[in-house]
């Protein structure tokens, strides 16, 4: 009968183990029924199981694994495993598996070990941890410093919703954003990103600053802010400040929109997003005039945004054409994803007020980005202290191949 048997090679890395040690396995004719392995500042973790056939004998495979060890400079150590307990492995293969992203301009042991404990008492297995962001500099710190790790987790997971909850108040009292999403075929072959335009590609909601402008900041700020609370109706808080700027000088529009400053990370993640392929759009509550100038600078595929009606050089207090509040930002997703041919599953959203609610909610990947908390609880993710590029690493980019790529 054919003997299993685990294989556990640590130590220092170098090149052509791997080779060496699979070699000695081939000579023995040995199959591998898994591998996997991790190397951590040049200290590697190789694990094989492998099935020593029934013509075959362990001791001699053994033997000639502990001679290589010793000639690399590593540990071999083994485990034989029973036919009953391999088979139970492969029976739990079917299981649900978990992606969980903690992403922060620093990550400590504490924040990660709470994750952690999360995922043991929901039951799930962390199966992989891998780092995303590079190593970070003591000697030479960034300015804007990066830290991001992805957990792969599998178990049967009996109340999504209250894991979802423990990751929030972790993330909300240690100040680290979590992702917690499925990972299925569709977060691996996603391909439509929109964003919201004011307070997310942007710093600035620019119809605070128009009422500036106007006289009238401080009113429409209030009722902004009603607005991006869910306090108030998109549609009506909409058409209350809009009609506060009636009269406002069309060159108004000119010189606000030379004052906007891009969020951190925003030229970053669109250009990746464009070199890897993807469609990205803009799908705001704000107004085309500047989203317009966003698609031409940042190279957006499309863009939907209202339209201020402007007569005789001045703003009329009126909007034109369809308001763009919430359903409607989640109508427009489903249409553009129609218009590519793809699955809402393969879409990802992302914006900060309340009114994003219903894309962010349909998409694939929906990220709340410097959000209110009512946004943040209903998110599937969320960026609160990183910018715009942080996208990238809930979407499984490295850092290492962002540098690649330049």
């Amino acid at each position: 009968m054919s003997e299993i048997i685990l294989v556990n090679v640590t130590g220092k890395d170098r090149t052509g183990l791997v080779a060496r040690v699979t070699g000695v396995l081939a000579e023995h004719g040995v199959n591998v029924l898994d591998v996997g392995q991790a190397v951590i500042h040049d200290y590697i973790s190789l694990g094989l199981l492998v099935e020593i056939p029934d013509e075959h004998h362990a001791s001699p495979v053994l033997k000639d694994l502990l001679f290589a060890g010793h000639e690399l400079g590593v540990e071999v150590r083994f485990r034989p495993t029973t036919l009953a307990d391999y088979e139970t492995w492969v029976a739990e293969q079917g299981k649900r598996r978990h992606i969980i992203t903690l992403l922060g301009r620093k990550l400590s042991a504490a924040q990660i070990s709470s994750v952690a404990a999360v995922c043991a008492a929901n039951d799930l297995n962390i199966d992989v941890i891998t780092r995303l962001s590079g190593r970070p500099s003591l000697s030479n710190p960034s300015r804007t410093p990066r830290a991001c790790v992805q957990m792969t987790a599998s178990g049967r997971l009996a109340d999504e919703t209250a894991m979802r909850a423990q990751l929030l108040q972790i993330s909300t009292a240690m100040g680290v954003d979590i992702s917690f999403h499925v990972d299925d075929i569709y977060r691996r072959n996603r391909r439509l990103v929109v964003f919201d335009m004011d307070s997310t590609l942007i710093q600035a909601e620019v119809i605070d600053e128009l009422a500036k402008e106007a006289g009238v900041g401080e009113e429409v700020a209030a009722i902004t802010a009603a607005a991006m609370r869910g306090e108030l109706d998109f549609r009506q808080s909409l058409a209350r400040r809009v009609a506060l700027l009636a009269g406002l000088p069309e060159a108004t529009l000119e010189r606000v929109a030379a004052r906007l400053r891009l969020t951190e990370g925003a030229e970053l993640v669109t250009s990746t997003l464009k070199r890897l392929g993807y469609k990205i759009g803009i799908i705001s509550g704000g107004f085309d005039y500047f989203g317009s100038r966003l698609q031409t600078q940042l190279g957006f595929d499309y863009m939907f945004a209202n339209r201020l009606e402007i007569a005789d050089g001045r703003l009329t207090g009126r909007v034109l054409g369809e308001i763009v509040d919430g359903p409607r930002k989640a109508e427009l997703l489903r249409q553009l994803a129609a218009a590519e041919g793809l699955r809402l599953e393969q879409t990802i959203a992302v914006g900060d007020g309340a009114n994003d609610l219903p894309m962010l909610s349909i998409a694939g990947l929906g990220i709340a980005f410097h959000a209110k908390p009512v946004v943040r609880r209903q998110a599937s993710g969320a960026i609160s202290d990183m910018g715009l590029d942080g996208l990238l690493y809930l979407i499984g980019i490295r850092e290492r191949e962002l540098v690649e790529e330049k």
